[in-house]
């Protein structure tokens, strides 16, 4: 049996891609920095949960110790746990202190979960990594004045975004026997979209839920959406 993490699952596109692997097949465990809410997604999916909070590396050490001793192996991570942040229409009006808590949580975070994580990846036969970014991080769409990245006011989500990708490739070039990954949810209808996003949470998953299933003949180092791949 595939055993998969995800970070920042106890609601939307986390929650469902939860779902979606453990009907699949795989045994999920349900990472969620709220207790009480990851506990109840928990239940409702009939999954396990362990208690993370990606941007304290006290809670990361601990979790990949609880998993190592429980499940011994960790077959796919999924980097799932984001931000938003501020919404800023005037670059003028932000300064570096808006920026820590987005960068912390994506990008950070990430760092944080790969290297407590990568000791029981590579127990695995198959491992996988899934960052979950956005092509709000991509370059060739945010400099294309007809496409809707172009005009988000959202400056360090898409940065942080941006350098997920980038890490995303170094780490893949590291380690060439792991299939590492990007997945692009899309606009999709959850609380960090404010629900403008036009896709359902089943629809948002889709990307994740292909990469995560990726054999060792999959790819890697790829910006996968919903449509196929996305432009860095």
């Amino acid at each position: 049996m595939t055993t998969t993490l995800i970070t920042g699952a106890n609601k939307g596109i986390g929650y469902e891609t939860a779902r979606q692997l453990r009907a699949i097949g795989h045994e999920v465990i349900l990472g969620a920095r709220d207790i009480g809410r990851g506990q109840t997604a928990a239940r409702e999916l009939g999954v396990r949960f362990v208690q993370i909070d990606v941007t304290d590396d006290a809670s990361v050490v601990a979790a990949a110790a609880d998993i190592s001793e429980h499940e011994g192996v960790l077959d796919v991570l999924v980097n799932n746990a984001g931000i938003l942040g501020p919404r800023h229409e005037s670059l003028g009006s932000i300064s570096a202190s808006d920026a820590e808590g987005v960068f912390q949580t994506n990008v950070l975070g990430a760092v944080r979960m790969i290297h407590a994580f990568l000791p029981i990846l590579e127990r695995s036969s198959a491992p996988v990594i899934v960052n979950v970014s956005s092509s709000m991080g991509s370059f060739t769409r945010t400099t294309d004045p007809t496409a809707p990245e172009n005009s988000y006011p959202l400056p360090f989500y898409q940065a942080s975004k941006a350098a997920l990708n980038m890490l995303t490739l170094k780490y893949a070039e590291a380690y060439p026997a792991m299939r590492i990954n990007v997945a692009d949810p899309g606009g999709t209808d959850t609380d960090i979209m404010d629900h403008l996003g036009t896709q359902t949470v089943s629809e948002g998953s889709e990307a994740i839920v292909r990469l995560a299933t990726a054999s060792l003949t999959g790819p890697t180092s790829a910006f996968v959406g919903r449509d196929g791949h996305v432009p860095w």
